[in-house]
């Protein structure tokens, strides 16, 4: 039995939308939960969330009872990372911080087998490989793993051209908040990530990503939030995070009850 179909990179690159939430609870409770609504995916954050290697497992075992979609964000673009998050089963990895071609081809190759790339060869008795189950999880493993690199500096916007050319790239994701405040775009709660002069930095961005035939990604705090950048055509589209969510709930709850004691 080969390794299994990358269902998210196959329904990215037919043009379809693919709806999603950040995850940074590290609760492999939450995880379940959120398995069972039906989003096409979800980014488990090892970048600013207190994720280590067992609770992404815990969380990977969690999200099987559903059929979503589980990519990882790393904590930066090192190989050891992505040796490890790939022989736990991830086919979908983010990288933060992505500016130079060359940082991205290091990506790639760390992503794939030989002699595409220098992945090293141990997934059989991992995770990946169904701990020595799936024998021939080698045989497709380099189709189904994607790479989404994430622009978030002008530097990465200046160097995208080259980016978008390394073997390996499968899809570009926007770190607007970061972006906004490499821009020095500030407002009153910090980054501005509906600034005009942003907007108009990624339109011409994502002109570039959509003539390269790759798919575009991008981070919202709410569905109102993602509409605002409905001009970029992302096809892999944040609709808010796990962590805002339920404190809103919370929130949200504890503001009712005020409401309704004090009638």
């Amino acid at each position: 039995m080969p390794a299994p179909e990358n269902a998210l990179l196959r329904n990215l690159r037919s043009g379809d939308q693919q709806f999603g939430v950040w995850v940074g609870s590290t609760s492999a409770t939450v995880a379940e939960i959120i398995a069972r609504v039906g989003l096409d995916w979800v980014v488990v954050d090892m970048e600013h969330a207190p994720n280590d290697l067992r609770s992404l497992r815990d969380q990977l075992r969690a999200f099987v009872v559903g059929e979503t979609h589980v990519a990882v964000r790393l904590v930066a673009d090192r190989d050891w990372m992505v040796k490890q998050v790939l022989d736990l089963g991830v086919q979908t990895v983010l990288v933060p911080m992505v500016e130079t071609a060359e940082q991205a081809e290091k990506i790639a190759r760390a992503m794939r087998y030989a002699p595409r790339g220098n992945r090293g060869v141990g997934a059989f008795v991992a995770r990946a490989g169904g701990y020595g189950e799936t024998p021939d999880y080698m045989s497709n493993a380099n189709d189904e793993v994607a790479l989404m690199v994430q622009i978030e500096t002008r530097r990465g916007l200046n160097n995208l051209d080259d980016i978008l050319a390394v073997d390996g790239v499968d899809a570009v994701f926007f770190g607007v908040a970061d972006l906004a405040t490499d821009m020095g775009l500030m407002g009153p709660n910090g980054a501005d990530t509906t600034h005009p002069e942003l907007l108009d930095a990624l339109n011409a961005a994502a002109e570039k990503v959509r003539a390269a035939q790759k798919p575009i990604g991008v981070f919202a705090a709410s569905v109102e939030h993602a509409l605002s950048y409905a001009s970029l055509e992302a096809k892999f589209i944040c609709i808010g995070s796990d962590v805002l969510m339920i404190r809103e709930a919370f929130a949200s709850r504890l503001e009712e009850a005020k409401q309704k004691f004090a009638d």
